[in-house]
Parts: structure tokens; sequence; C-alpha cells
């Protein structure tokens, strides 16, 4: 298989998944546990994403202090409930003033 045959078939079958979503009735969607499931995936994957940036390094785990320090960073921000982008500011800037210090 091709690299552009795998690209269409990861298209059609993205277009198919949206088109089922779009069919599904609305006793389904209604569904406390389908709205409950709904709500949290994006947490989930947002978090999973998070974890694979501050901690993968190509297909190994590596423990980068700068980038961790600048995860903490953000936790604390959202704790003190902080705008979403004061949070991002605080975890960029913790972590490049860490790798400006050489760490």
């Amino acid at each position: 298989m091709s690299v552009w045959q795998a690209v269409v078939a990861v298209c059609l079958g993205c277009y198919a998944l949206k088109l089922a979503g779009l069919s599904a009735p609305r006793r389904v969607l209604d569904h406390p546990g389908v709205q409950r499931f709904a709500a949290l995936v994006p947490v989930a994957l947002l978090a999973a994403l998070i974890a694979v940036q501050t901690f993968a390094h190509g297909q190994a785990l590596e423990l980068d202090w700068p980038r961790t320090a600048g995860l903490g960073a953000a936790v604390l921000a959202l704790l003190l409930r902080a705008p979403f982008l004061v949070v991002l500011a605080a975890a960029a800037a913790v972590t490049a003033l860490l790798r400006l210090a050489g760490l």
C-alpha cells in the first residue's frame, strides 16, 4: 500500500465515522453514559497528548527537567484558576528560563 492509498483510506474512514456520528439516533445521544463518555474523552486524550509530549523523545521515555517544570507551572496555574493563556505563558516561560539557565 502506498502512502497516498493510506491517506485516502484514513480520510474515508474519518468521513464514515463522522457520518455514523451524525446518523446516530437522538435516544442514543441522550443516554447519560454516552454524554458522560463524550465529556470525558477529550480531557483524557489531551492528558495523554501532554504526557507523551512531556516525557517522550522519539520512541524512548526521557525525563526532560525543563519540560517537567513547565508542566508543573501549568498545573499550579490551573489550580490557581488562571486563564488558559496565562497557563500557557507560565509553562512556556518556566521551560524557556530553565533551558536558558542550561538545565
